[in-house]
């Protein structure tokens, strides 16, 4: 199938929904973005609800999900609080912290969550609503899947939504996994009628293959459920594993795909290890070793995962004491220490940060009151509100810098002028000292989420890990944001040769006009 070349309508709005998680909706969401986004078209991503750690952060300072924030790059236009209106940062299997329109709210557990769910269906359906009023296109992603019986009276994402909103919604089906007919149908089949009339397509995701052995089953499943199929999404392996909105996702050991399109040139490589935290938070902060050749990276969760390993990275949590916890009674703090005595560079990031400082008050997060930390930096860490939540610029020894804070921590360095001399200050950010650096050079941190993502940064500060671990180390000719556009793009190519994008532009473009929303039901 060829990209479509009709006009498109003046606008509309689209839900793509899943028969199970992890079925793709998130990267159709941002392919169908930079699909209609590069006709010159306004497009806007959307979800209701999203429940993950991995956040971003607006320009007027609110918390939405890194999700939305790529989706949001593939459409051209800047991260809204409207665009992820709730957001669940789950602390445990039963809780979560809420955040309600870029602003943390409440605490609550899996059971109460419900009576939460309904008092917010207004804020869902403003926020959609007032978002169409912005962009004339919209595409929203659902969560999970479709059909959770169990859970519809709280369903703020999904079919629901796109009854309450008057737009039509499209199922995508991982094929890859096998059942992907029954799936579809299955799906189809168990939710209401009034939710089953907003299914207005199917597309298969991940299917390897000759895709003509899908035909004769593609006709039953038409003429049984009365939905069309719109096409089958080959997989798109190899890819680089960019802005993954699961930690489910985060694979432990030497990485499934390539993490560059170009070849290893480097004969000793830096040696790059992230810790993949239990409650692990913003593992996008790692992204940018996907161009570089010269990097070997990693996610571990052993000890023996930091086995010669030049640079390690400890990320950000969502539950900072918790993980501290973790990494001493996994034996991953003792491999910390041991690897750093043997020369490797430390890198915190956030509450990776924290952690690695002499210790931390938190009577907020956690109520564990004084908790002693790694002891690698001499800086002690107190959790205050109001919670810190901003973009941010500045600079370092390698050039310029840019990210985003999202933290209850205060960090500062040690009180007296003794302690001060054990770490100093390596960056500028807003204008004012940040972070720390011990002074032997191997043990880094800062507040700062996204510090790699600059090109000069990046390569100035892996050239310094190479010469100080003897690494031959030649920065990627590849800026970290051009492979971002590439990325989009190859995702909007790979959408438009498969599936019938005129079909779901018409679709979208069925959508009720802004204002007359049947409302939540």
């Amino acid at each position: 199938m060829t990209p479509q070349s009709r006009s498109l309508p003046d606008g509309g709005a689209l839900l793509i929904v899943g028969s199970t998680s992890g079925a793709g909706k998130s990267t159709v969401t941002a392919a169908l973005g930079r699909s209609l986004s590069r006709t010159g078209r306004s497009v806007a991503p959307f979800k209701a609800q999203n429940m993950s750690n991995h956040a971003a952060v607006t320009s007027d300072g609110g918390e939405i999900g890194r999700a939305q924030a790529m989706q949001a790059a593939a459409c051209g236009v800047a991260p809204d609080r409207r665009m992820n209106p709730i957001l669940l940062k789950p602390t445990s299997d039963q809780r979560s912290h809420v955040v309600v329109m870029g602003e943390e709210s409440e605490r609550v557990d899996a059971w109460s969550y419900g009576e939460t769910a309904a008092r917010l269906k207004p804020v869902v359906l403003d926020a959609f609503t007032s978002l169409r009023r912005t962009y004339p296109w919209v595409v929203a992603e659902g969560a999970g899947g479709a059909a959770e019986i169990n859970l519809l009276e709280r369903d703020l994402v999904n079919l629901p939504l796109a009854a309450a909103a008057g737009v039509k919604a499209v199922l995508v089906v991982d094929i890859d996994r096998g059942g992907a007919f029954a799936s579809a149908y299955g799906t189809i089949e168990l939710v209401p009628a009034a939710l089953r009339s907003t299914i207005g397509g199917i597309i298969f995701n991940r299917f390897r293959g000759d895709v003509s052995l899908l035909d004769d089953g593609v006709v039953e499943l038409e003429r049984r459920s009365g939905v069309p199929v719109l096409g089958v999404l080959p997989a798109l392996e190899p890819a680089p594993r960019i802005g993954l909105e699961d930690s489910l996702d985060i694979e432990t050991g030497p990485p499934t795909y390539p993490t560059t399109s170009h070849e290893q040139t480097s004969p000793k490589p830096v040696r790059v290890a992230g810790i993949r935290l239990p409650h692990l938070a913003n593992p996008s902060d790692a992204d940018p070793f996907v161009v570089e050749p010269d990097v070997e990276f990693r996610w571990v969760s052993t000890p023996g995962g930091l086995a010669e390993t030049d640079l390690i990275i400890l990320p950000g949590s969502r539950a900072t004491v918790s993980d501290l916890t973790w990494l001493r009674s996994s034996g991953m703090s003792s491999a910390i220490e041991q690897a750093s005595l043997t020369g490797s560079i430390l890198l915190g990031l956030c509450a990776g940060y924290q952690m690695l400082g002499t210790s931390i008050i938190d009577e907020v997060e956690s109520a564990a009151g004084h908790v002693p930390g790694l002891a690698m930096l001499n800086t002690v860490t107190e959790f205050d509100r109001p919670k810190i939540v901003r973009t941010s610029k500045g600079q370092s020894d390698y050039g310029p810098i840019a990210g985003y804070q999202i933290r209850f921590g205060r960090p500062r360095l040690g009180s007296s002028k003794r302690d001060r001399a054990d770490v100093v200050p390596w960056l500028v950010v807003d204008g004012e000292p940040e972070g720390a650096a011990a002074a032997q050079g191997t043990v880094f941190g800062t507040s700062l989420h996204g510090l790699l993502d600059a090109d000069e940064f990046r390569h100035g500060f892996l050239g310094y890990v190479a010469e100080r671990r003897q690494r031959i180390y030649q920065p990627s000719s590849l800026g970290f944001g051009t492979a971002l556009e590439d990325h989009h793009d190859r995702l909007a190519d790979w959408l438009e040769a498969s599936v019938d994008r005129d079909a779901l532009v018409s679709l979208a473009a069925d959508a009720v006009p802004v204002g007359a929303e049947p409302g939540w039901r």
